[in-house]
C-alpha cells in the first residue's frame, strides 16, 4: 500500500497547479527549437547531397575541323589527317565523314569527342557502312574502328587547319580548268577566208559544155 500511495503522490504533485502552466509552456517552447533545428540540418545535409549541375549544352565548343590518326596494319605507318564537317576524307580503303566535333573550354575538364560515318570501299567497287557513332578522343580504344587493314580514331578537334578547306579547294581546282580550256577553243582570225587558200572551184557544167 506504501508503494501505490507514494506513486500517486508523485504524480499529483506532477500536476500541482503551480506547475501545469509552466510545464506545457516550456515543453512547446523545446519542441519548437528542436524542430527547426531538425529543419537547418535536413535543409544543410540535402544542399550538400545535392549533385552539382551538368554544364549547359552551350558550355561545348564547336569545331569546324576534326583531327584523325590512322594506321596501316600492313606497313605499321601511322597518318594524322584533318576533315573539315561534313567533307569525306579518303584513307586506304575507308572513307571517314564528321558531322559533328566538339570540344570543351580550356578551363573546363577535356572531353573531346565526334559523330563519324566511315564507309569502306570494297574490291567490287561497292561501299559499305562500317562505322556510325562517337568517337572520344580522351579514350581512343572505346569506339574506334576497326578494319582488317586499317584502323581510324579521333585525335581531336580543331577551329584551324593548315589544309584549305573544302569550298577553297574546289575553287582552285575550277578555275584552272576554267583557264586551260580557252587555249583548246579553235582560234579563226576575223579576215580568214571562209575557204582554203589552195582550194580550187568547182567546174561549171555549163561553161564546159560551150
Amino acid at each position: 500500500m506504501s508503494s501505490s500511495r507514494q506513486f500517486q503522490e508523485k504524480c499529483a504533485a506532477v500536476f500541482r497547479p503551480e506547475l501545469r502552466s509552466w510545464i506545457p509552456g516550456q515543453t512547446s517552447k523545446a519542441l519548437i527549437a528542436a524542430a527547426s533545428l531538425l529543419l537547418a540540418s535536413t535543409a544543410a545535409f540535402a544542399a550538400a547531397q545535392a549533385p552539382a549541375p551538368a554544364p549547359a549544352a552551350s558550355d561545348r565548343v564547336t569545331n569546324p575541323v576534326a583531327e584523325f590518326a590512322g594506321i596501316d596494319k600492313i606497313t605499321g605507318r601511322i597518318i594524322t589527317f584533318d576533315v573539315y564537317i561534313d567533307e569525306t576524307v579518303q584513307f586506304g580503303a575507308l572513307q571517314v565523314t564528321p558531322r559533328v566535333c566538339y570540344s570543351r573550354p580550356d578551363t573546363e575538364q577535356p572531353k573531346t569527342d565526334s559523330f563519324v560515318e566511315v564507309d569502306e570501299i570494297t574490291l567490287d567497287r561497292k561501299i559499305r557502312r562500317i562505322f556510325t557513332g562517337w568517337m572520344f578522343a580522351e579514350s581512343p580504344g572505346l569506339n574506334a574502328v576497326e578494319h582488317a587493314v586499317y584502323d581510324v580514331w579521333l585525335k581531336g578537334c580543331k577551329q584551324k587547319s593548315d589544309v584549305p578547306p573544302p569550298t577553297a579547294a574546289k575553287a582552285d581546282t575550277a578555275k584552272p580548268k576554267a583557264q586551260a580550256a580557252k587555249p583548246n577553243a579553235p582560234a579563226q582570225p576575223a579576215d580568214a577566208p571562209s575557204e582554203p587558200a589552195d582550194a580550187t572551184p568547182e567546174p561549171d557544167d555549163t561553161t564546159s559544155t560551150n
